[in-house]
Protein backbone atom coordinates (compact mmCIF):
# COMPACT_ATOMS: atom_id res chain seq x y z
CA UNK A 1 0.00 0.00 0.00
CA UNK A 2 1.56 3.35 -1.04
CA UNK A 3 2.54 5.76 1.71
CA UNK A 4 1.04 9.21 2.16
CA UNK A 5 4.20 10.86 0.81
CA UNK A 6 4.08 8.64 -2.28
CA UNK A 7 0.45 9.59 -2.93
CA UNK A 8 1.20 13.30 -2.57
CA UNK A 9 4.15 12.97 -4.94
CA UNK A 10 1.98 11.15 -7.48
CA UNK A 11 -0.67 13.86 -7.31
CA UNK A 12 1.97 16.55 -7.68
CA UNK A 13 3.47 14.84 -10.75
CA UNK A 14 -0.01 14.44 -12.27
CA UNK A 15 -0.75 18.14 -11.80
CA UNK A 16 2.55 19.05 -13.46
CA UNK A 17 1.73 16.86 -16.46
CA UNK A 18 -1.75 18.40 -16.68
CA UNK A 19 -0.18 21.89 -16.58
CA UNK A 20 2.17 21.03 -19.43
CA UNK A 21 -0.45 19.32 -21.63
CA UNK A 22 -3.58 21.41 -21.04
CA UNK A 23 -3.13 24.33 -18.64
CA UNK A 24 -6.65 25.64 -19.33
CA UNK A 25 -8.29 22.36 -18.31
CA UNK A 26 -6.16 22.29 -15.17
CA UNK A 27 -7.25 25.82 -14.25
CA UNK A 28 -10.91 24.91 -14.71
CA UNK A 29 -10.44 21.76 -12.62
CA UNK A 30 -8.80 23.69 -9.81
CA UNK A 31 -11.51 26.35 -9.82
CA UNK A 32 -14.32 23.76 -9.74
CA UNK A 33 -12.58 21.82 -6.99
CA UNK A 34 -12.11 24.99 -4.96
CA UNK A 35 -15.78 25.95 -5.36
CA UNK A 36 -16.97 22.49 -4.34
CA UNK A 37 -14.72 22.47 -1.28
CA UNK A 38 -15.86 25.98 -0.33
CA UNK A 39 -19.54 25.00 -0.60
CA UNK A 40 -19.01 21.82 1.43
CA UNK A 41 -16.93 23.69 3.99
CA UNK A 42 -19.60 26.36 4.34
CA UNK A 43 -22.41 23.85 4.77
CA UNK A 44 -20.48 21.69 7.22
CA UNK A 45 -18.89 24.65 9.03
CA UNK A 46 -20.38 23.50 12.37
CA UNK A 47 -18.01 20.52 12.20
CA UNK A 48 -15.07 22.88 11.82
CA UNK A 49 -16.12 25.12 14.70
CA UNK A 50 -13.69 23.67 17.26
CA UNK A 51 -10.65 24.29 15.03
CA UNK A 52 -11.79 27.70 13.78
CA UNK A 53 -12.76 28.94 17.24
CA UNK A 54 -9.55 27.59 18.74
CA UNK A 55 -7.45 29.52 16.22
CA UNK A 56 -9.65 32.61 16.59
CA UNK A 57 -9.19 32.71 20.36
CA UNK A 58 -5.44 32.03 20.16
CA UNK A 59 -4.16 35.30 18.68
CA UNK A 60 -0.60 34.46 19.74
CA UNK A 61 -0.53 32.03 16.79
CA UNK A 62 -0.43 34.82 14.17
CA UNK A 63 2.83 36.51 15.30
CA UNK A 64 4.41 33.08 15.75
CA UNK A 65 3.57 32.15 12.13
CA UNK A 66 4.95 35.50 10.92
CA UNK A 67 8.13 34.89 12.93
CA UNK A 68 8.48 31.44 11.36
CA UNK A 69 8.17 32.87 7.84
CA UNK A 70 10.77 35.56 8.60
CA UNK A 71 13.20 32.92 9.89
CA UNK A 72 12.53 30.77 6.82
CA UNK A 73 13.26 33.66 4.47
CA UNK A 74 16.44 34.59 6.39
CA UNK A 75 17.88 31.07 6.54
CA UNK A 76 16.85 29.85 3.09
CA UNK A 77 19.91 31.26 1.22
CA UNK A 78 22.24 29.73 3.81
CA UNK A 79 20.67 26.31 4.58
CA UNK A 80 18.53 25.68 1.55
CA UNK A 81 14.77 25.26 1.53
CA UNK A 82 14.52 21.92 3.44
CA UNK A 83 16.97 22.89 6.18
CA UNK A 84 15.54 26.38 6.63
CA UNK A 85 12.02 24.99 6.78
CA UNK A 86 12.97 22.51 9.50
CA UNK A 87 14.65 25.17 11.64
CA UNK A 88 11.74 27.59 11.17
CA UNK A 89 9.21 24.89 12.05
CA UNK A 90 11.02 23.86 15.25
CA UNK A 91 11.48 27.47 16.34
CA UNK A 92 7.84 28.34 15.60
CA UNK A 93 6.65 25.28 17.49
CA UNK A 94 8.74 26.16 20.53
CA UNK A 95 7.61 29.80 20.46
CA UNK A 96 3.99 28.73 20.09
CA UNK A 97 4.27 26.40 23.08
CA UNK A 98 5.86 29.09 25.25
CA UNK A 99 3.52 31.78 23.96
CA UNK A 100 0.35 29.79 24.63
CA UNK A 101 1.53 29.00 28.17
CA UNK A 102 2.39 32.63 28.89
CA UNK A 103 -0.83 33.89 27.32
CA UNK A 104 -2.81 31.42 29.40
CA UNK A 105 -1.29 32.76 32.62
CA UNK A 106 -1.95 36.34 31.56
CA UNK A 107 -5.54 35.44 30.68
CA UNK A 108 -6.06 33.82 34.09
CA UNK A 109 -4.63 36.84 35.89
CA UNK A 110 -6.75 39.26 33.87
CA UNK A 111 -9.91 37.21 34.41
CA UNK A 112 -9.29 36.83 38.15
CA UNK A 113 -8.44 40.46 38.84
CA UNK A 114 -11.36 41.68 36.72
CA UNK A 115 -13.71 39.38 38.61
CA UNK A 116 -12.45 40.73 41.93
CA UNK A 117 -12.78 44.34 40.75
CA UNK A 118 -16.28 43.92 39.35
CA UNK A 119 -17.67 41.95 42.29
CA UNK A 120 -19.36 43.42 45.34
CA UNK A 121 -18.57 42.50 48.93
CA UNK A 122 -21.59 40.99 50.70
CA UNK A 123 -22.19 41.42 54.42
CA UNK A 124 -24.33 38.28 54.53
CA UNK A 125 -25.73 35.56 52.32
CA UNK A 126 -29.27 35.41 50.94
CA UNK A 127 -31.71 33.21 52.82
CA UNK A 128 -32.57 29.96 51.06
CA UNK A 129 -36.11 29.84 49.68
CA UNK A 130 -37.88 27.04 51.64
CA UNK A 131 -40.50 26.77 48.89
CA UNK A 132 -37.81 25.67 46.42
CA UNK A 133 -35.53 23.30 48.31
CA UNK A 134 -32.84 21.46 46.39
CA UNK A 135 -33.64 17.98 47.67
CA UNK A 136 -32.76 15.56 44.83
CA UNK A 137 -29.10 15.44 43.69
CA UNK A 138 -28.34 15.02 40.01
CA UNK A 139 -27.23 11.38 40.19
CA UNK A 140 -30.50 10.37 41.89
CA UNK A 141 -32.57 12.42 39.43
CA UNK A 142 -30.87 10.68 36.52
CA UNK A 143 -31.70 7.32 38.06
CA UNK A 144 -35.33 8.38 38.62
CA UNK A 145 -35.63 9.52 35.01
CA UNK A 146 -34.14 6.28 33.66
CA UNK A 147 -36.23 4.02 35.90
CA UNK A 148 -39.52 5.59 34.79
CA UNK A 149 -38.67 5.79 31.08
CA UNK A 150 -41.14 3.77 28.97
CA UNK A 151 -40.03 4.71 25.43
CA UNK A 152 -38.03 1.78 23.96
CA UNK A 153 -36.58 3.84 21.10
CA UNK A 154 -35.30 6.69 23.27
CA UNK A 155 -32.94 7.42 26.11
CA UNK A 156 -32.42 10.37 28.42
CA UNK A 157 -29.67 12.83 27.53
CA UNK A 158 -28.19 15.82 29.30
CA UNK A 159 -29.26 16.72 32.80
CA UNK A 160 -29.62 20.31 33.94
CA UNK A 161 -31.87 22.48 36.08
CA UNK A 162 -34.91 24.21 34.65
CA UNK A 163 -37.90 25.98 36.18
CA UNK A 164 -41.48 25.12 35.34
CA UNK A 165 -44.37 27.06 36.86
CA UNK A 166 -42.07 28.32 39.59
CA UNK A 167 -40.78 24.86 40.59
CA UNK A 168 -37.20 23.77 39.83
CA UNK A 169 -36.74 20.47 37.99
CA UNK A 170 -33.92 18.36 36.67
CA UNK A 171 -34.54 18.27 32.92
CA UNK A 172 -33.50 15.66 30.35
CA UNK A 173 -34.01 15.30 26.62
CA UNK A 174 -35.69 12.23 25.15
CA UNK A 175 -32.97 11.45 22.61
CA UNK A 176 -33.03 8.66 19.99
CA UNK A 177 -31.39 5.46 21.21
CA UNK A 178 -29.34 3.28 18.87
CA UNK A 179 -27.71 3.97 15.50
CA UNK A 180 -30.83 3.53 13.34
CA UNK A 181 -32.97 5.73 15.56
CA UNK A 182 -30.15 8.26 15.83
CA UNK A 183 -30.17 8.64 12.05
CA UNK A 184 -33.94 8.58 11.50
CA UNK A 185 -35.62 10.12 14.54
CA UNK A 186 -35.76 13.45 16.34
CA UNK A 187 -35.79 14.37 20.00
CA UNK A 188 -39.11 13.05 21.24
CA UNK A 189 -39.71 15.26 24.27
CA UNK A 190 -38.53 16.30 27.72
CA UNK A 191 -38.31 14.40 31.01
CA UNK A 192 -38.70 16.51 34.16
CA UNK A 193 -37.78 15.32 37.66
CA UNK A 194 -39.05 17.47 40.52
CA UNK A 195 -35.95 18.37 42.53
CA UNK A 196 -38.00 19.60 45.51
CA UNK A 197 -39.54 16.18 46.24
CA UNK A 198 -37.51 13.33 47.72
CA UNK A 199 -39.59 10.62 46.05
CA UNK A 200 -39.56 10.13 42.28
CA UNK A 201 -41.87 12.79 40.86
CA UNK A 202 -41.31 12.47 37.10
CA UNK A 203 -43.24 14.18 34.32
CA UNK A 204 -42.70 13.56 30.61
CA UNK A 205 -43.64 16.14 28.00
CA UNK A 206 -43.98 14.36 24.63
CA UNK A 207 -43.56 16.07 21.28
CA UNK A 208 -40.90 15.87 18.56
CA UNK A 209 -38.52 18.81 18.19
CA UNK A 210 -37.38 19.61 14.66
CA UNK A 211 -33.89 20.41 15.96
CA UNK A 212 -33.18 18.65 19.21
CA UNK A 213 -30.62 17.07 21.51
CA UNK A 214 -29.27 13.66 20.52
CA UNK A 215 -30.25 13.03 16.85
CA UNK A 216 -27.99 13.12 13.77
CA UNK A 217 -26.56 16.47 12.68
CA UNK A 218 -29.36 17.31 10.26
CA UNK A 219 -31.85 17.13 13.15
CA UNK A 220 -29.48 18.40 15.83
CA UNK A 221 -29.79 21.67 17.74
CA UNK A 222 -26.03 22.37 17.75
CA UNK A 223 -25.62 22.03 14.00
CA UNK A 224 -28.56 24.38 13.48
CA UNK A 225 -27.31 26.84 16.10
CA UNK A 226 -23.85 27.12 14.56
CA UNK A 227 -25.45 27.77 11.15
CA UNK A 228 -28.12 30.28 12.21
CA UNK A 229 -26.62 32.08 15.22
CA UNK A 230 -23.23 33.61 15.98
CA UNK A 231 -20.40 31.33 14.87
CA UNK A 232 -17.36 32.75 16.67
CA UNK A 233 -18.62 32.11 20.19
CA UNK A 234 -18.42 29.19 22.64
CA UNK A 235 -21.76 27.48 23.27
CA UNK A 236 -22.34 25.89 26.67
CA UNK A 237 -24.39 22.82 27.58
CA UNK A 238 -28.06 23.11 26.56
CA UNK A 239 -31.02 22.67 28.89
CA UNK A 240 -34.70 22.13 28.29
CA UNK A 241 -37.37 24.71 29.02
CA UNK A 242 -41.10 23.92 29.13
CA UNK A 243 -43.25 27.03 29.00
CA UNK A 244 -47.04 26.98 28.58
CA UNK A 245 -46.87 23.47 27.17
CA UNK A 246 -44.21 24.34 24.57
CA UNK A 247 -40.68 22.94 24.60
CA UNK A 248 -37.57 25.03 24.07
CA UNK A 249 -33.82 24.43 24.12
CA UNK A 250 -31.80 27.18 25.83
CA UNK A 251 -28.06 27.47 25.16
CA UNK A 252 -26.02 30.13 27.02
CA UNK A 253 -22.79 31.16 25.31
CA UNK A 254 -19.61 33.12 25.88
CA UNK A 255 -17.69 35.33 23.49
CA UNK A 256 -13.97 36.19 23.55
CA UNK A 257 -12.60 39.54 24.64
CA UNK A 258 -9.23 40.33 23.07
CA UNK A 259 -6.16 41.70 24.88
CA UNK A 260 -2.98 42.54 22.99
CA UNK A 261 -0.27 43.41 25.51
CA UNK A 262 2.16 42.18 26.70
CA UNK A 263 1.12 39.11 24.67
CA UNK A 264 -2.07 38.69 22.65
CA UNK A 265 -4.69 36.56 24.45
CA UNK A 266 -8.43 36.35 25.04
CA UNK A 267 -10.72 36.05 28.05
CA UNK A 268 -14.35 34.82 27.95
CA UNK A 269 -17.36 37.00 28.68
CA UNK A 270 -21.07 36.27 28.68
CA UNK A 271 -22.47 36.80 25.19
CA UNK A 272 -26.12 35.83 25.53
CA UNK A 273 -28.52 32.90 25.16
CA UNK A 274 -29.68 31.08 22.06
CA UNK A 275 -33.26 29.79 22.23
CA UNK A 276 -34.66 27.15 19.86
CA UNK A 277 -38.38 26.42 19.75
CA UNK A 278 -40.12 23.20 18.74
CA UNK A 279 -40.01 24.14 15.04
CA UNK A 280 -36.27 24.71 15.11
CA UNK A 281 -36.46 28.50 14.92
CA UNK A 282 -33.30 30.04 16.39
CA UNK A 283 -33.38 33.23 18.45
CA UNK A 284 -30.04 34.78 19.39
CA UNK A 285 -30.77 36.81 22.52
CA UNK A 286 -28.55 39.28 24.32
CA UNK A 287 -28.46 38.96 28.13
CA UNK A 288 -31.05 41.74 28.48
CA UNK A 289 -33.30 40.20 25.79
CA UNK A 290 -33.03 36.79 27.46
CA UNK A 291 -34.17 38.22 30.80
CA UNK A 292 -37.22 39.79 29.11
CA UNK A 293 -38.19 36.71 27.08
CA UNK A 294 -41.38 35.14 28.51
CA UNK A 295 -40.17 31.57 27.91
CA UNK A 296 -37.05 32.25 29.99
CA UNK A 297 -38.80 33.86 32.94
CA UNK A 298 -37.28 32.56 36.17
CA UNK A 299 -34.65 30.47 34.34
CA UNK A 300 -30.91 30.55 34.91
CA UNK A 301 -29.24 32.33 32.02
CA UNK A 302 -25.60 32.88 33.00
CA UNK A 303 -23.15 30.19 31.78
CA UNK A 304 -22.22 27.56 34.36
CA UNK A 305 -18.65 27.02 33.10
CA UNK A 306 -17.93 30.75 33.02
CA UNK A 307 -18.96 31.00 36.68
CA UNK A 308 -16.54 28.32 37.78
CA UNK A 309 -13.74 29.61 35.57
CA UNK A 310 -14.02 33.18 36.85
CA UNK A 311 -14.16 32.23 40.51
CA UNK A 312 -11.26 29.79 40.11
CA UNK A 313 -9.23 32.53 38.37
CA UNK A 314 -9.37 34.72 41.47
CA UNK A 315 -6.45 32.67 42.77
CA UNK A 316 -4.37 35.14 40.71
CA UNK A 317 -5.63 38.09 42.80
CA UNK A 318 -2.11 38.72 44.06
CA UNK A 319 -0.44 38.08 40.74
CA UNK A 320 1.00 35.17 38.78
CA UNK A 321 4.27 35.02 40.72
CA UNK A 322 2.40 34.60 44.00
CA UNK A 323 0.68 31.44 42.74
CA UNK A 324 4.09 29.83 42.14
CA UNK A 325 5.83 31.06 45.29
CA UNK A 326 4.26 32.14 48.59
CA UNK A 327 0.57 31.46 47.72
CA UNK A 328 -0.49 34.42 49.86
CA UNK A 329 -4.29 34.71 50.04
CA UNK A 330 -4.59 32.13 47.24
CA UNK A 331 -7.83 30.16 46.95
CA UNK A 332 -9.11 27.06 45.22
CA UNK A 333 -12.62 25.90 44.41
CA UNK A 334 -13.52 23.29 47.01
CA UNK A 335 -13.86 19.76 45.60
CA UNK A 336 -17.12 18.15 46.66
CA UNK A 337 -18.42 14.57 46.61
CA UNK A 338 -21.32 13.75 44.33
CA UNK A 339 -21.39 11.66 41.19
CA UNK A 340 -21.66 13.68 37.99
CA UNK A 341 -21.92 17.11 39.57
CA UNK A 342 -19.59 19.78 40.93
CA UNK A 343 -19.54 23.42 41.94
CA UNK A 344 -21.03 25.86 41.28
CA UNK A 345 -24.40 24.75 42.64
CA UNK A 346 -27.60 26.49 41.62
CA UNK A 347 -29.74 27.33 44.65
CA UNK A 348 -32.96 29.28 44.93
CA UNK A 349 -32.99 32.13 47.41
CA UNK A 350 -35.32 34.93 48.29
CA UNK A 351 -33.40 37.04 45.75
CA UNK A 352 -33.90 34.49 42.95
CA UNK A 353 -31.73 31.74 41.43
CA UNK A 354 -28.05 32.03 42.35
CA UNK A 355 -24.91 30.08 41.62
CA UNK A 356 -23.00 29.39 44.83
CA UNK A 357 -19.29 28.57 44.89
CA UNK A 358 -17.49 27.78 48.14
CA UNK A 359 -13.73 28.30 48.03
CA UNK A 360 -11.05 27.10 50.41
CA UNK A 361 -7.53 28.36 51.12
CA UNK A 362 -4.91 26.90 48.81
CA UNK A 363 -3.30 23.69 49.99
CA UNK A 364 -4.35 21.29 52.73
CA UNK A 365 -6.61 23.73 54.59
CA UNK A 366 -10.31 22.84 54.47
CA UNK A 367 -11.79 25.92 56.12
CA UNK A 368 -14.22 28.19 54.33
CA UNK A 369 -12.32 31.11 52.80
CA UNK A 370 -15.11 32.74 50.78
CA UNK A 371 -18.55 32.05 49.40
CA UNK A 372 -19.20 33.48 45.96
CA UNK A 373 -22.78 34.07 44.86
CA UNK A 374 -23.59 34.87 41.25
CA UNK A 375 -27.01 36.02 40.11
CA UNK A 376 -27.95 33.35 37.58
CA UNK A 377 -29.99 35.85 35.55
CA UNK A 378 -27.79 38.95 35.55
CA UNK A 379 -24.30 37.54 36.13
CA UNK A 380 -23.60 39.91 39.03
CA UNK A 381 -20.88 38.61 41.37
CA UNK A 382 -20.74 38.95 45.14
CA UNK A 383 -18.24 37.46 47.57
CA UNK A 384 -18.87 36.81 51.22
CA UNK A 385 -15.94 36.47 53.58
CA UNK A 386 -17.03 35.03 56.94
CA UNK A 387 -15.91 36.96 60.00
CA UNK A 388 -15.79 33.79 62.11
CA UNK A 389 -14.01 30.53 61.42
CA UNK A 390 -16.26 28.26 59.37
CA UNK A 391 -15.46 24.88 57.93
CA UNK A 392 -15.92 23.99 54.28
CA UNK A 393 -17.82 21.46 52.24
CA UNK A 394 -15.32 18.61 52.54
CA UNK A 395 -15.21 18.83 56.34
CA UNK A 396 -19.00 18.91 56.46
CA UNK A 397 -19.16 15.42 54.98
CA UNK A 398 -16.68 14.23 57.62
CA UNK A 399 -18.97 15.46 60.37
CA UNK A 400 -21.91 13.68 58.76
CA UNK A 401 -19.92 10.44 58.77
CA UNK A 402 -19.02 10.91 62.42
CA UNK A 403 -22.59 11.66 63.46
CA UNK A 404 -24.18 8.76 61.58
CA UNK A 405 -22.19 5.87 63.01
CA UNK A 406 -24.85 3.32 62.12
CA UNK A 407 -24.73 4.18 58.40
CA UNK A 408 -22.88 1.62 56.29
CA UNK A 409 -20.49 3.93 54.42
CA UNK A 410 -19.50 1.09 52.12
CA UNK A 411 -23.01 1.25 50.66
CA UNK A 412 -23.86 4.94 51.06
CA UNK A 413 -22.05 8.14 50.21
CA UNK A 414 -22.48 11.86 51.01
CA UNK A 415 -23.48 13.82 47.93
CA UNK A 416 -23.47 17.46 46.87
CA UNK A 417 -22.87 19.46 50.08
CA UNK A 418 -24.78 22.64 49.21
CA UNK A 419 -24.49 25.83 51.27
CA UNK A 420 -27.88 27.01 52.56
CA UNK A 421 -28.69 29.92 54.85
CA UNK A 422 -31.34 29.60 57.55
CA UNK A 423 -31.94 32.39 60.08
CA UNK A 424 -28.67 34.02 58.97
CA UNK A 425 -26.71 30.85 59.78
CA UNK A 426 -24.75 28.93 57.16
CA UNK A 427 -25.37 25.20 56.88
CA UNK A 428 -24.11 22.52 54.56
CA UNK A 429 -26.99 20.48 53.17
CA UNK A 430 -25.66 16.98 52.49
CA UNK A 431 -27.72 14.23 50.89
CA UNK A 432 -26.84 10.63 51.81
CA UNK A 433 -27.48 8.37 48.83
CA UNK A 434 -26.84 4.69 48.05
CA UNK A 435 -23.86 3.88 45.85
CA UNK A 436 -26.24 3.10 42.95
CA UNK A 437 -28.04 6.46 43.42
CA UNK A 438 -31.38 4.66 43.68
CA UNK A 439 -32.80 7.18 46.15
CA UNK A 440 -32.07 9.35 49.18
CA UNK A 441 -31.54 7.73 52.57
CA UNK A 442 -31.69 11.00 54.48
CA UNK A 443 -30.52 14.62 54.42
CA UNK A 444 -28.11 16.11 56.93
CA UNK A 445 -27.77 19.81 57.71
CA UNK A 446 -24.38 20.64 59.21
CA UNK A 447 -23.91 23.95 60.99
CA UNK A 448 -20.80 25.50 59.42
CA UNK A 449 -19.73 27.06 62.72
CA UNK A 450 -20.63 24.58 65.45
CA UNK A 451 -20.50 21.33 63.38
CA UNK A 452 -23.90 20.25 64.82
CA UNK A 453 -25.57 17.74 62.51
CA UNK A 454 -29.34 17.72 62.07
CA UNK A 455 -30.67 14.71 60.17
CA UNK A 456 -34.04 14.70 58.39
CA UNK A 457 -35.64 11.98 56.29
CA UNK A 458 -38.62 13.54 54.50
CA UNK A 459 -39.24 16.44 52.17
CA UNK A 460 -41.54 18.04 54.75
CA UNK A 461 -38.73 17.96 57.31
CA UNK A 462 -36.31 19.54 54.83
CA UNK A 463 -38.78 22.34 54.17
CA UNK A 464 -39.43 22.80 57.88
CA UNK A 465 -35.72 23.10 58.59
CA UNK A 466 -35.27 25.69 55.82
CA UNK A 467 -38.15 27.67 57.32
CA UNK A 468 -36.22 27.79 60.59
CA UNK A 469 -38.59 25.57 62.52
CA UNK A 470 -35.89 23.15 63.61
CA UNK A 471 -32.65 25.11 63.46
CA UNK A 472 -30.09 23.85 65.97
CA UNK A 473 -28.91 26.31 68.55
CA UNK A 474 -25.34 25.59 67.44
CA UNK A 475 -23.91 25.30 70.94
CA UNK A 476 -25.23 28.70 71.94
CA UNK A 477 -24.13 30.47 68.73
CA UNK A 478 -27.50 30.46 67.05
CA UNK A 479 -31.13 30.93 67.90
CA UNK A 480 -33.83 28.26 68.04
CA UNK A 481 -36.57 28.22 65.44
CA UNK A 482 -40.30 28.61 65.76
CA UNK A 483 -40.62 25.50 67.98
CA UNK A 484 -38.70 25.00 71.20
CA UNK A 485 -37.71 21.42 72.01
CA UNK A 486 -38.71 20.05 75.40
CA UNK A 487 -35.78 17.67 75.49
CA UNK A 488 -32.41 17.61 73.72
CA UNK A 489 -30.47 14.33 73.56
CA UNK A 490 -26.76 14.66 72.85
CA UNK A 491 -24.50 11.91 71.48
CA UNK A 492 -21.11 12.34 73.14
CA UNK A 493 -17.85 10.76 71.98
CA UNK A 494 -15.40 9.25 74.51
CA UNK A 495 -13.31 12.44 74.35
CA UNK A 496 -16.31 14.55 75.36
CA UNK A 497 -17.08 15.96 71.89
CA UNK A 498 -20.77 16.25 71.00
CA UNK A 499 -21.09 14.39 67.69
CA UNK A 500 -24.87 14.72 67.27
CA UNK A 501 -28.02 16.03 68.83
CA UNK A 502 -31.65 14.96 68.80
CA UNK A 503 -34.42 17.42 69.63
CA UNK A 504 -37.63 16.11 71.21
CA UNK A 505 -40.78 18.22 71.00
CA UNK A 506 -43.89 18.20 73.15
CA UNK A 507 -45.86 16.01 70.72
CA UNK A 508 -43.11 13.36 70.41
CA UNK A 509 -41.75 10.51 72.56
CA UNK A 510 -38.38 8.81 72.87
CA UNK A 511 -37.79 5.07 72.61
CA UNK A 512 -34.43 3.65 73.65
CA UNK A 513 -33.56 0.15 72.44
CA UNK A 514 -30.46 -1.96 72.86
CA UNK A 515 -28.52 -2.28 69.62
CA UNK A 516 -28.50 -6.11 69.69
CA UNK A 517 -32.11 -6.50 70.84
CA UNK A 518 -34.86 -7.86 68.60
CA UNK A 519 -38.27 -6.33 68.14
CA UNK A 520 -39.82 -8.85 70.54
CA UNK A 521 -37.31 -8.89 73.39
CA UNK A 522 -36.03 -5.32 73.23
CA UNK A 523 -35.79 -3.42 76.49
CA UNK A 524 -37.56 -0.17 75.76
CA UNK A 525 -37.80 2.97 77.79
CA UNK A 526 -40.37 5.43 76.56
CA UNK A 527 -40.66 8.92 77.84
CA UNK A 528 -43.06 11.70 77.10
CA UNK A 529 -42.54 15.44 77.23
CA UNK A 530 -40.06 16.57 79.82
CA UNK A 531 -39.63 19.92 81.52
CA UNK A 532 -36.04 19.32 82.47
Amino acid sequence: MPSQDALLLAVWNWLNRMRDRNPRRLAVLLVVTGVVLAVLGWYFRPWLHGVVYGLYTTPIALPVVVLGLVVLAFLRPRLGTPGAAQVALVLAGFMLFVGIGGAGLLAGEELGKTTMTRSDTAGNLSETDPAKPRVVPQSVATRYASNTLNFPQYRIAGGDITVRNGTPYWSYALAPDGTFNHLTKRQHGTVLVDMTEQNAEVDTVVGDLQKGIGPAFYNNYRFETLKRADYLVQYQDPYMVVHEGEQYIAVPYTKPEFHWLPLPYTTPEWGGVVLLDRDGTVEDLSPAEARDHPALSGQKLYPFDLTRRKVAATKYRNGIVNTFTSHEDEIEVAPVPGEGNSQPFLVFTGAGPEYVVAVEPYGQAQGLKEVWTIDARTGEYERYSPTASLFGARKATDYVRQAARTTDWNRFTPSEPIPVVVDSQLYWQVRIVPEDSSGIAYTAFVNARSSDVHEVTTTAEVTAFLRGERVDGGGGDGQPGDRTPTLVVERVAPNGTVVGTLEIYDDETVRVRQGNATATNATNATTGPSSG
